[in-house]
């Protein structure tokens, strides 16, 4: 392949959540019925030629995963689940991304099916846990900016869930 179709296509409806470092889109190839596997492997070639070296999964399914291990892209699954399961994997998803961020090479990419408030709410609250933000309000008002998208009820659940519980990085 050459030129344009070389380097592939940008996931849609990406943004930089930390400058140059920490990423999110809708899944690779699209949603439900809209996802196309063609589209799929665009997005992936796209995500290698621009040095990306994990992508985080929040899907409840495990779906796609097989084309990141094709890819050459390291991934981790770790699904939001349920209202009660929160706290838990929150907690998962804010550590995992934080350790693979303290390595200053890293490039991380978070998806969920759609680009929406579940996946912008989790970044939101990443952005408290990591010490990056100090208070709700101003991490919605951060993701807001960002994504260009006003928050719902369903990911400020995420912000709510974060402070309510505590989940901040230890020291």
């Amino acid at each position: 392949m050459r030129g344009r179709w070389a380097q592939g296509l940008e996931p849609r409806y990406f943004c930089w959540v930390v400058r140059d470092r920490l990423a999110a889109s809708e899944r690779p190839g699209g949603f439900a019925r809209n996802h196309r596997k063609v589209r799929r492997q665009e997005e992936l070639i796209w995500l290698g030629s621009h040095g990306f070296t994990h992508i985080l999964s929040l899907l409840d399914s495990p779906h796609n995963l097989h084309a990141y291990d094709t890819a050459g892209l390291a991934y981790e699954h770790i699904p939001l689940g349920r209202r009660d399961e929160m706290p838990d994997r929150l907690a998962k998803i804010y550590g995992a991304i934080a350790d693979w961020l303290e390595d200053p090479s890293e490039r991380v990419l978070v998806h969920h099916e759609e680009f929406g408030d579940k996946l912008i709410g989790t970044l939101a609250g990443f952005l408290i846990y990591a010490g990056l933000v100090q208070e709700g309000p101003h991490a919605v008002g951060v993701l807001e900016r960002e994504t260009s998208r006003q928050l719902g009820a369903a990911g400020r659940e995420s912000v709510a869930v974060t402070l309510e519980e505590r989940i901040v990085r230890s020291p």
